[in-house]
């Protein structure tokens, strides 16, 4: 088994990193552009399509003929179409669960802890798929173990991890470089990854309010565009278990749920933006809270992974940079559930 300790590869492109370090720098420092290539480099895209029934049951035996895809509405053609049953060897899924220490309080570390480890011992802790558990400590320290499909040695290993809370004066953007390293790293990885962040996310819904100036507008668009691109390019699909419980009063989707229509340019970009649940809505992932089940919830998270559906197509040309472009998956089956990314940043 191996631990690795320090940060994951710095994803030192992103305006985010900057726009956010920004916020505590000298004065004039200017933020880097936003790390979006132009041209043919970013068409050609794979989207991770989950179907699923009423009890949340992946489908499987669908057709290329029963998938349509949508592009600012308008139908475009699938290039190729795998249905995934994993594990696959020709396309392999990939599961990193992150513990959030500097987001989350005592209480609902010790849960995640507990919860894991009952979710790592099922089945005599034999794992559909390599699992990696990564503990987010604070500024430049991240540990990892795994990954493994042997659920009794990560047990072990996540028994000598440290859970103690790191408060930490910068969750916010150092939740959010995280979440960009994780990208930066996994997109050389082949096959879909999904990463489950037990948190109950960060506070950007606070900052949300009032005017901006343009500079912050656009820093903030910046950021959006770059992450967006950056889990997209990954085959990131981001999912949220809350390990604040039943009883408890967490943040709910009256809180973030104004954040999940697509941002199409710098006058519509807020911090709230680049909360984690808007993100995992736009990954195509899902939104757990409110339940004391975790193991179960972690277990939910990991079933959309075992039977999906690959497609690939090309996006179309921007008329100017970083223009939005919704995207809908539907099937021609009644009664299903689809879900999938919610759009992407066309370049010229």
């Amino acid at each position: 088994m191996n631990t690795r300790y320090g940060t994951w590869v710095l994803l030192i492109g992103l305006s985010l990193v900057a726009g956010f370090a920004q916020q505590s720098a000298p004065a004039g420092r200017p933020a880097p552009a936003a790390s979006v290539p132009p041209g043919n480099a970013n068409r050609r895209m794979t989207l991770d399509v989950a179907v699923t029934d009423k009890a949340g049951t992946p489908v499987t035996g669908l057709e290329q003929a029963d998938f349509t895809l949508l592009d600012n509405k308008q139908p475009q053609r699938i290039l190729t179409f795998d249905a995934v049953t994993a594990p696959a060897a020709a396309d392999p899924v990939e599961v990193i669960l992150v513990v959030d220490k500097i987001n989350t309080s005592p209480l609902g570390v010790t849960r995640v802890r507990n919860e894991t480890e009952k979710f790592l011992g099922r089945d005599g802790g034999k794992l559909a798929f390599p699992v990696s558990v990564v503990s987010l400590s604070g500024p430049g320290t991240e540990v990892q173990i795994g990954p493994s499909q042997d659920g009794n040695a990560l047990i072990g290993d996540l028994e000598k991890m440290d859970f103690g809370v790191r408060n930490s004066a910068d969750q916010q953007p150092r939740s959010l470089v995280t979440l960009a390293e994780f990208a930066e790293h996994e997109r050389s990885m082949p096959g879909r990854k999904v990463v489950i962040w037990t948190s109950p996310g960060w506070s950007l819904y606070l900052h949300s309010g009032g005017n901006l100036m343009p500079q912050d507008e656009q820093r903030i668009f910046n950021s959006i565009v770059s992450l967006s691109d950056a889990l997209r390019r990954a085959r990131i699909t981001l999912y949220n278990v809350n390990p604040i419980g039943a009883a408890e009063s967490p943040v709910r989707a009256a809180d973030y749920g104004v954040f999940f229509n697509g941002v199409k340019g710098p006058k519509q970009a807020r911090w709230g933006n680049l909360g984690l649940q808007p993100l995992v809505n736009e990954s195509g992932g899902r939104i757990f809270e409110g339940n004391n089940d975790l193991a179960g919830e972690i277990e939910a998270c990991i079933t959309d992974g075992t039977a999906f559906y690959a497609l690939t197509f090309d996006g179309l040309p921007g008329d100017g940079p970083s223009e939005y472009h919704a995207l809908e998956v539907k099937v021609d089956k009644p009664k299903l559930t689809v879900r999938t990314r919610t759009g992407y940043y066309a370049q010229p």
